[in-house]
C-alpha cells in the first residue's frame, strides 16, 4: 500500500501578481488607501487560494505497510537482547566460530588428501607391469668366464661371471686414466658377479660381450670399448655402463629390480 503525503504549497507569486491589480478593482484610484485592515483581509483571501488551488511539488510517497524483517532466527541467542552488549558475549561466539573454522579445515585437508591419493594411485603401475620389473636369475647357469644376456624392463641386461683374473685386472686400473672414474669395488657387490645394463651410452647401441680391446664389452656401431667392469676405455660413450639395482637372495639366486 502506498500513501500521499501532501504539503500545500504558497502561491505567493499568483498573489503578488495580481495583487495590484485586486486592488484596482475593489477601491479604483486609491491603493495608497489601504489599511491594516485591507492588508488582513488580503492575507486571508491568499490562505484561501492557497487551500483552493495546492500546489504538488512538495508531494512524496510513503511506504506505510512495509513490515521490517525479523533476523532473530538467524541470530545467536547471546545477541537477541537488544539491551545487552554483543561484547558482553564475544568471546563465547569467537569460540564457536574457531571451532567450526578448525573443523571445517580438517574435513578439507582430509578430502584433499583422499582425492591426491586416488589421482596419485590411477596412475602407478599396475599388478602385472609391477610384476614385470623385478627378474629372477640363476646363477648356476652362467658358467665361469661367460657372460648372459636377459631382458629386463625391455632392456638387455648382462650379468657376467668373472674369473679371478678378471677380478684382479680391473681392480688394479688406476681410476685416474678413466674417462669416467670409478672404481671396480664400486660397480659390484660380490667381485665374481657383474650385473649391467647392454645399452651403450653413446648412442642407446647394444654391446657384444666378451669383445673388445680390454675384453670385456664392444660396441661395433662407433667403437666403443668397455672393461670386464663395464668402465668405458676407448671409444666415444662418455660415461660407464649403467649398473641397476639388484641384490643376493643366497649365493645361487639374484634379483635384479
Amino acid at each position: 500500500m502506498m500513501s500521499t503525503v501532501t504539503r500545500p504549497g504558497v502561491i505567493l507569486p499568483y498573489y503578488r501578481a495580481t495583487r495590484n491589480t485586486f486592488k484596482s478593482l475593489v477601491f479604483p484610484g486609491a491603493m495608497e488607501l489601504f489599511t491594516v485592515a485591507g492588508k488582513a483581509e488580503l492575507l486571508i483571501y491568499q490562505c484561501c487560494l492557497s487551500f483552493l488551488f495546492p500546489a504538488p511539488a512538495g508531494t512524496r510517497l510513503a511506504h506505510t505497510d512495509i513490515k521490517i524483517p525479523d533476523f532473530s532466527d538467524y541470530r545467536r541467542p547471546e545477541v537477541l537482547d537488544p539491551r545487552k552488549s554483543s561484547q558482553d558475549s564475544s568471546d563465547t561466539r569467537k569460540a564457536f566460530s574457531y571451532m567450526l573454522t578448525g573443523a571445517t579445515a580438517v574435513v578439507g585437508v582430509y578430502a584433499a588428501k583422499t582425492v591426491v591419493t586416488q589421482f596419485v594411485t590411477s596412475m602407478s603401475a599396475s599388478a602385472d607391469v609391477l610384476a614385470l620389473s623385478k627378474i629372477e636369475i640363476k646363477l648356476s647357469d652362467i658358467p665361469e668366464g661367460k657372460n648372459m644376456t636377459f631382458k629386463w624392463r625391455g632392456k638387455p641386461l648382462f650379468v657376467r661371471h668373472r674369473t679371478e683374473k678378471e677380478i684382479s685386472t680391473e681392480e688394479a686400473v688406476n681410476i685416474g686414466e678413466l674417462r669416467d672414474p670409478q672404481h671396480d669395488k664400486e660397480r659390484v657387490i660380490n667381485p665374481k658377479w657383474v650385473v649391467v645394463i647392454g645399452v651403450c651410452t653413446h648412442l642407446g647401441c647394444v654391446p657384444i660381450a666378451n669383445a673388445g680391446d680390454f675384453g670385456g664389452y664392444y660396441c661395433p656401431c662407433h667403437g666403443s670399448h668397455y672393461d670386464a667392469s663395464g668402465r668405458i676405455r676407448r671409444g666415444p660413450a662418455p660415461l660407464n655402463l649403467e649398473v641397476p639395482y639388484y641384490e643376493f637372495l643366497d649365493d645361487n639366486t639374484l634379483v635384479v629390480g
